[in-house]
């Protein structure tokens, strides 16, 4: 890890640079990426300055937690691949990982705060395509194995991972708590060549919808409720 002239970070300052790059993920994931830049540094343990030493600007350390995040995407499908029995599997496993309530967080607070990096900013969009073109090899595996359908492409999958990871409206907690592994399982089972999941939770039906607050009946990408992760 260097700085930005090329200079290798000093092993303390590299562990600063790691403690809160890790505190400011967390935070982006449970209070949006414009949480305080103090509230970041006391969760790292690290004084104020140390922290604009290493990030002067908030964007820079927006940046540096995306370019996590995507190395965090590379590292689970890496690790789907090598250890599932096929590429079906392995993708199944990355996208209940991708939804899960820590990292769709995660990801809708970085989508709102950087909303054209992804694609701007050059490094993040040399991560990004190489964490595309692994997910790019499950897929075509997986239909060489005639395990998942043949007419999606990666994008389709992509796509339906970025929607898994918006915040479905509040319902009933009897209800709620099961929704993200219901429909998670509904849109897997739509990929696959043979559908087989047994939906979790039970049918959620028009009286149960009108037991929430008009401004929550429809589906909207937000932050998660704290009672919810």
């Amino acid at each position: 890890m260097t700085t930005t002239d090329g200079v290798p970070l000093r092993a303390d300052a590299r562990r600063n640079r790691e403690r809160i790059v890790a505190a400011a993920r967390e935070l982006f994931a449970e209070a949006g990426a414009a949480v305080p830049m103090e509230e970041i540094a006391r969760r790292a343990q690290v004084g104020v300055g140390t922290l604009y030493r290493r990030f002067p600007e908030r964007e820079e350390l927006t940046r540096a937690v995306a370019a996590d995040y995507i190395e965090r995407l590379a590292a689970l499908t890496q690790a789907a691949a090598a250890e599932e029995p096929d590429a079906w599997r392995a993708l199944r496993r990355l996208v209940r990982q991708c939804a899960e309530p820590q990292l769709g967080a995660l990801s809708a607070a970085l989508k709102v705060a950087l909303p054209d990096a992804f694609i701007a900013d050059p490094d993040l969009t040399r991560a990004r395509l190489r964490w595309m073109a692994q997910v790019d090899e499950l897929v075509h595996a997986a239909q060489a194995d005639g395990a998942l359908r043949s007419d999606i492409g990666t994008g389709d999958l992509i796509l339906l991972i970025s929607l898994l990871t918006c915040h479905l409206p509040e319902l009933p907690a009897h209800l709620g708590r099961s929704l993200p592994a219901r429909y998670l399982e509904l849109t897997l089972d739509g990929l696959a060549a043979e559908p087989t999941a047994r939906l979790p939770g039970v049918p959620i039906t028009a009286s149960d919808l009108g037991t929430a607050s008009d401004s929550t009946r429809t589906a909207k990408c937000t932050q998660p409720r704290q009672d919810d992760r």
